[in-house]
């Protein structure tokens, strides 16, 4: 159903939810974050193979110990990877935000209660 000029639209699209969400200024930066992230997956899914090459890992089959492998080296490159193509993509500070928000999240698990 379309709005007519005196009815304000009450949908919102996906980026803009998203911007009110991240609380970015401006449709702009939404597009570059996920630009940058986009960036990011694509930087580890081509590194990812050569490293475990390099260190003899043969990922073609599963197991416990390969996904903890996995896990340890891809997951601290794509934090890194993040604040790189942040900073080239101007939107470091966002990047760098959510981050410590990480770091702090994985820090909970390690605490003794």
């Amino acid at each position: 159903m379309a709005s007519t000029p005196n009815e304000p639209e009450t949908k919102t699209g996906w980026l803009e939810k998203l911007r009110s969400k991240w609380g970015l200024k401006n449709l702009w930066q939404v597009i570059l974050v996920l630009i940058v992230f986009a960036c990011t997956g694509m930087t580890v899914l081509l590194i990812k193979q050569p490293i475990f090459d390099i260190l003899g890992v043969d990922m073609s089959t599963g197991g416990f110990w390969k996904t903890v492998l996995y896990l340890l080296l891809v997951l601290p490159l794509y934090q890194a990877f993040l604040l790189v193509y942040g900073f080239i993509f101007g939107q470091f500070s966002f990047f760098w935000e959510k981050e410590k928000q990480f770091v702090r999240r994985m820090g909970r698990f390690f605490r003794k209660k």
